[in-house]
């Protein structure tokens, strides 16, 4: 009996992972780019291709099985944000979402990711060693990110708290290119 139900249980949740395997492919998409992005000969990129293809195999799984199940039952992609291939808006042979409840033409669950953009940032230098930006999200959202440096350190703070640390000398890195 034991045995029966583990079946019946391994069943479901393999037809449920499954049901949302069409999706936009955004783990497979970054390997895409990362493909593109390698070398600037088409040739050279086929044979990159050629090279990733075991890697290409596990990202179409992990977005089969996990990324677009989750891109299916909350309507949108967790990792780019963008709607759910079903959800999309096209003149269609059958219109019948008029004659459905609309628990039956929405996503059931909402969306797990926070793909916020920032709309508007304001720059204000307060003194030598801080500047602090006020953020306005595309969501309508607020927030205030602060930069204070001590010495060669940088630390960063979102609405008051603590998110990341820097040094100088890394920042002059980044702005060479190096990083």
């Amino acid at each position: 009996m034991k045995k029966m139900t583990l079946k019946a249980v391994g069943t479901l949740v393999i037809a449920g992972s499954l049901a949302g395997c069409v999706g936009s492919n955004a783990v497979t998409e970054k390997l895409m780019m990362f493909n593109v992005e390698v070398v600037d000969n088409r040739y050279a990129r086929a044979g990159v291709n050629l090279l990733l293809s075991p890697v290409y195999a596990i990202t179409v799984a992990v977005d089969y099985v996990v990324v677009n199940s989750i891109e299916f039952w909350t309507g949108k992609n967790p990792l780019n944000g963008k709607p759910h291939i079903f959800d999309m808006k096209v003149d269609t042979m059958m219109d019948i979402n008029d004659d459905l409840a609309p628990t039956l033409t929405d996503a059931p669950l909402d969306p797990i990711s926070n793909n916020r953009m920032i709309e508007k940032g304001t720059m204000q230098k307060i003194d030598e060693n801080t500047f602090i930006m006020d953020i306005v999200y595309n969501d309508g959202a607020e927030a205030t990110l602060m930069g204070v440096r001590r010495g060669e350190n940088v630390s960063y703070y979102m609405d008051g708290v603590l998110i990341s640390q820097t040094t100088m000398s890394q920042l002059q890195m980044l702005a060479d290119g190096q990083i």
